[in-house]
């Protein structure tokens, strides 16, 4: 059976949805996280290389290990020997053909806001890869572009930095945005998607649990 806020979530889905597809996205919402996985792969061409950006969403769901048990070249930073060919394999990430990622924020009129360390997940975003994969849980969805700026802030960025224990910032400590100027901060780009251009580049698959950050 459904809780209350699934209930919510089925009904305020397709309105989102509409309001990505006003936006120039392509946009999805299914109620079970089987369904979403199944339409991302349906969306990703055989002969694609595929990469990622670092998104709890997408790990939970196994996206990037199926993408290589289902046969797609993968550019996998998580394999890097060193620091130095873990960034340059970052960077040649920007160049494939289907970028996944997640999201911090969707407001329920359809905008994208996205906070960023090293800014190469928001660089791949709006642009490089031929077609960017958005997977999202309700849980992201604000009623506003104001509130969804507050919840990449206020929430994701310092949910974000705890599992990074070893960089130092006020949020890492007190698990409160100190709106910080540290190195440690993974606050460094913030990018708001006021609409996809050209149209149909990014893919917004909304489902209707509670997921990732």
């Amino acid at each position: 059976m459904k809780t209350p806020v699934e209930l919510r979530y089925d009904k305020l889905g397709p309105k989102v949805v509409k309001a990505l597809q006003n936006r120039f996205f392509e946009a999805w919402y299914f109620s079970e996280p089987e369904e979403a996985v199944e339409k991302v792969f349906s969306l990703i061409p055989n002969t694609d290389t595929v990469s990622w950006g670092g998104s709890l969403t997408t790990t939970g769901f196994n996206l990037t290990k199926l993408a290589a048990e289902k046969g797609y070249k993968v550019i996998d930073r998580d394999k890097a020997g060193s620091p130095a060919e873990r960034m340059e394999l970052m960077r040649q990430a920007l160049l494939c053909d289907t970028y996944l990622t997640g999201t911090n924020a969707i407001s329920e009129d359809g905008q994208l806001v996205n906070i960023d360390n090293f800014g190469n997940r928001v660089a791949a975003i709006t642009f490089g890869p031929k077609q960017v994969i958005v997977v999202s849980g309700m849980n992201k969805v604000t009623k506003t572009i104001e509130d969804a700026y507050a919840r990449a802030r206020t929430i994701a960025a310092p949910a974000n930095m705890q599992r990074f224990p070893d960089f130092k910032s006020p949020c890492n400590e007190t698990g409160s945005c100190g709106d910080c100027l540290t190195q440690g901060s993974i606050c460094a780009h913030f990018v708001r998607t006021r609409f996809c251009k050209p149209a149909g580049r990014i893919k917004v698959i909304l489902v209707g649990k509670d997921l990732g950050l």
